[in-house]
């Protein structure tokens, strides 16, 4: 009894051992076992982004607040800038037309894009030569495009012989000079170049869905939309989340074609607000009112993205 407490004793009072290395932290955390290199490629874009990006956009913010022709000191007027907004008739048309842009720009785009991404989704002859047809469009440059279609839309152009060799004559318009039309005319020649890369975005999601849960849903007596809606699209929201960022923070930046095309005219019917920001700036060389529409293209194109996050959000909670 005695040797079985003398070596109970000895046992409470030997010093724990050490434990294994592997569970030693090392002194500074986690930051301190990233290497040199990784922290030079993530700062040297962060600079840069910040030197590029971010300083101009909070430059912006500022300069939005005074009155500035690019010559001499800029003359703070606080608020000023954002009340004549509110009161031009110009900025509430390209307001408008913005809204119009978005709706049918993005809904054209994706509606058009997501068809033709489920009709190519499958193999056959000729399959890849629609693909690279349908995207083509989408390598030239906007302003090319926009010049394109202006000679597609003059009254003696493709579309109106067209439509007189079709027995159509009383179809035939001056597309680009009828403020009527016109916003419509452009928004066509945009989405034309859009679809391609909204299609090449979907059939990247759809390579990635489970084929197999679409074969057991078919054999549970689901028809071609049913499978479509219940199956395919839920495994498309991270491809549904890209696409709406892209196509509103494009819609809100449309500049190219439009300029392009009819330069916001005719009598301002075009004109978008990314076209009366560059008028106000650089043709008018009023700096600080163009400012102010930048930053409410900004406003606009971050409330859009963030509240449809946020309801994707809750939507994959509940």
């Amino acid at each position: 009894m005695i040797d079985q407490a003398g070596r109970a004793l000895a046992a409470d009072q030997t010093p724990p051992s050490p434990e294994p290395a592997a569970r030693r932290r090392r002194p500074g955390g986690p930051m301190a076992r990233v290497p040199p290199i990784v922290w030079a490629f993530l700062l040297v874009p962060l600079a840069i982004e910040l030197f590029w990006v971010f300083w101009p956009a909070a430059n912006s913010f500022s300069l939005s607040l005074t009155h500035w022709n690019g010559i001499g000191a800029a003359e703070p007027v606080g608020l000023a800038n954002y009340r004549d907004l509110a009161a031009d008739p110009i900025f509430r048309t390209a307001l408008g037309n913005n809204v119009i842009w978005i709706f049918g720009f993005g809904g054209l785009s994706v509606i058009g894009g997501l068809s033709l991404a489920v009709a190519l989704n499958k193999p056959g002859r000729g399959v890849a030569l629609y693909r690279s047809a349908i995207y083509l469009p989408m390598v030239v440059s906007l302003a090319v495009t926009g010049l394109f279609w202006r000679v597609m839309y003059q009254p003696d152009g493709p579309i109106n012989a067209t439509l007189r060799l079709l027995g159509q004559d009383s179809l035939t318009r001056q597309w680009l000079a009828d403020p009527n039309l016109a916003l419509y005319a452009v928004l066509v020649a945009a989405v034309w170049r859009q679809v391609g890369y909204i299609m090449v975005l979907y059939l990247a999601g759809l390579k990635s869905c489970d084929v197999s849960l679409e074969e057991a849903a078919a054999v549970d007596g689901a028809n071609a939309w049913q499978r479509f809606w219940r199956i395919v699209m839920p495994q498309l929201r991270g491809v549904n989340t890209v696409v709406f960022a892209v196509t509103v923070i494009d819609s809100l930046r449309t500049f190219d074609i439009v300029w392009a095309m009819t330069r916001g005219g005719p009598y301002d019917s075009t004109q978008l607000l990314s076209t009366y920001m560059f008028q106000q700036a650089f043709t008018l060389v009023n700096l600080g009112y163009g400012s102010a529409i930048a930053v409410v293209i900004f406003l606009l194109a971050i409330s859009f993205i963030i509240t449809y996050l946020a309801r994707q959000a809750r939507a994959e909670e509940s």
